[in-house]
């Protein structure tokens, strides 16, 4: 029993001695100022337009749901709902790490960043999936490839994901630094042990699992048939989950181990570029929809060519009212 006590306490002193020392280093984080108020802004802009295209087409012109179309919608919403809080968070780094809206806001606009990246891995891996079994095992998998096994599916997911991302509300503080208030993308330096061990088991649990799954499904899969959705997934993985990924996991890991200065700025700088690619993928995921699905393509023209055609009929009528009378007609076009 000694002996435990003996390891148990040398563990304990370990990791207080790391996390007391964490912020030796003052890293010029400057740049972020600049990158990410900008970044985010293109995101928020592009993300808002696609998305709610994206949910009025799903909504409104939508007539016969896939499984597949199950799966964006629910993306879409994710995307949507992290999409509109990124004005808080442009507004925070513009402010140079000031965050004004309260400690719950915080909180939740850091966890409605996790949540949509994992139910974004998710939802995508859902949809490999099922294009995988739909191609490689049509009729074993009919029972499997319905619209109610993709709601049951999409639940599911949101549960998940949830659950496993509520821990965050706990990790994501505010914390007052000589008047400027930060809201912890990550956690203040007493808990870092702690969010490393969970930020861990998530990554291997919400990213590795999943990003294996889709490059097996991509590798099972007959060269000679359709593989373009499989491998559009893939590609927003490498591009946008899986640098993220990398970069701060590096970060963290240097962070705990307390490296030598310039390589933790060299981490934080990364992980920092990274992040906006990760946001990213709310703008893409409507557009790989587009790509891969014929019908939804063919909606969205159909859709685009109505619209002109009103327009064209506005300015029609307009151009046959006599001049006279446009000086006391409002215009309500």
């Amino acid at each position: 029993v000694p002996k435990t006590n003996s390891v148990l306490l040398r563990l304990i002193m370990f990791l207080c001695m790391n996390h007391s020392s964490l912020y030796k280093c003052v890293l010029n984080e400057n740049f972020e100022f600049i990158l990410l108020p900008i970044c985010y802004g293109i995101v928020f802009v592009i993300g808002l337009i696609l998305n709610a295209f994206s949910l009025f087409i799903f909504t409104f012109r939508m007539k016969q749901w896939t499984s597949s179309t199950i799966y964006m919608f629910n993306l879409s919403i994710s995307d949507t709902l992290y999409v509109i809080s990124l004005p808080l968070l442009i507004y925070y780094y513009a402010k140079e790490n000031n965050w004004p809206f309260g400690d719950v806001m915080c909180r939740i606009i850091r966890f409605l960043f996790y949540n949509n990246l994992y139910c974004s891995i998710l939802f995508l891996s859902c949809i490999s999936i099922h294009r995988f079994l739909g191609i490689c095992f049509p009729m074993q998998s009919l029972e499997w490839l319905n619209v109610r096994c993709a709601r049951i599916c999409s639940v599911l997911i949101w549960i998940i994901v949830v659950s496993c991302q509520a821990p965050i509300f706990y990790f994501s503080q505010t914390y007052n630094n000589n008047g400027n208030v930060l809201c912890y993308d990550t956690t203040p330096p007493g808990l870092f042990p702690q969010f490393l061990v969970y930020s861990s088991i998530i990554s291997v649990m919400l990213f590795c699992l999943p990003i294996l799954t889709v490059i097996v499904c991509y590798c099972l899969m007959d060269q000679a048939k359709s593989i373009r959705m499989i491998v559009i997934v893939l590609l927003v993985f490498i591009l946008c989950y899986l640098p993220f990924h990398i970069t701060r996991t590096i970060y963290y890991i240097f962070r705990q181990l307390n490296v030598e200065c310039n390589m933790l700025e060299a981490s934080d700088i990364a992980y920092k570029v990274t992040r906006p690619l990760a946001s990213a993928n709310s703008c893409l995921d409507p557009i790989l929809y587009f790509l891969s699905r014929q019908n939804f393509r063919k909606l969205i023209i159909c859709v685009i060519k109505c619209i002109h055609l009103r327009s064209e009929q506005k300015n029609r009528h307009w151009q046959m009212i006599p001049r006279d009378l446009k000086k006391i007609i409002p215009l309500h076009f």
